[in-house]
């Protein structure tokens, strides 16, 4: 099937209409929310880590507090384990940080990586788009990026987390194999438009990022 950019465009004006009526299956809430399996607490401003074995991991403004799941709905608490477990497995600590400041995951990432003790970071939108981010590196540079968020299942958080570690270590790993599919990008990007403006909704500019402590329940 192939859509041109009528068919798009019609495409969009439903989700829109959905999302309008409630309809649509992603949840977004305009209070702080808390999961079942999964709580956070933010304990201050987030300053540069010294301990070399860290990776940060920087989520974006609505991340598990005002959306609560990928745009596949994969929920926030699943992506966290699997990309904290991933860099345990590898011998390093994660570590948790809320910016503030952008909803740009690539400036996520980046921001991240500055203030990691290894210089690594990854950066996460709600949505699920993710990036591995080095300190050195111009901001809309990176390691290794995913954009295509609707394609990326648990197993993918863990390599990811995986990954990011064996960078933090100095090591040069193979990138985390991606999936493709064509049809993906027309069948989610109403909703990924719109959850991203949901997301920029809770920027705070020039606001310093903010420590996480994470729970799992």
């Amino acid at each position: 099937m192939q859509l041109n950019e009528q068919a798009i465009r019609g495409i969009i004006e439903e989700v829109v209409k959905r999302y309008a009526s409630g309809a649509t299956p992603i949840e977004t809430t305009s209070n702080p929310v808390s999961q079942g399996k999964l709580e956070i607490t933010e304990v201050g401003e987030a300053t540069k880590g010294m301990s070399k074995d860290e990776v940060v991991i920087a989520v974006a403004p609505a991340f598990a507090k005002y959306q609560t799941e990928t745009i596949t709905k994969i929920p926030h608490s699943d992506v966290l384990k699997e990309m904290m477990a991933g860099i345990e497995e590898e011998g390093l600590k994660p570590r948790l940080i809320r910016v503030l400041r952008t909803s740009d995951v690539s400036f996520l990432a980046n921001d991240g990586a500055k203030l990691s003790g290894s210089g690594i970071g990854i950066g996460i939108q709600s949505k699920g788009t993710t990036v591995i981010h080095q300190k050195d590196l111009f901001p809309l540079s990176n390691l290794e990026l995913f954009p295509q968020a609707p394609l990326l299942q648990r197993e993918h958080f863990r390599m990811i987390g995986k990954n990011a570690a064996k960078y933090a270590k100095g090591e040069s790993p193979n990138p985390v194999p991606q999936m493709n599919d064509q049809m993906a990008r027309p069948k989610y990007q109403a909703i990924a438009a719109l959850l991203h403006i949901k997301e920029t909704e809770h920027v705070v500019k020039n606001s310093a990022p903010v420590e996480l402590k994470v729970k799992f329940k």
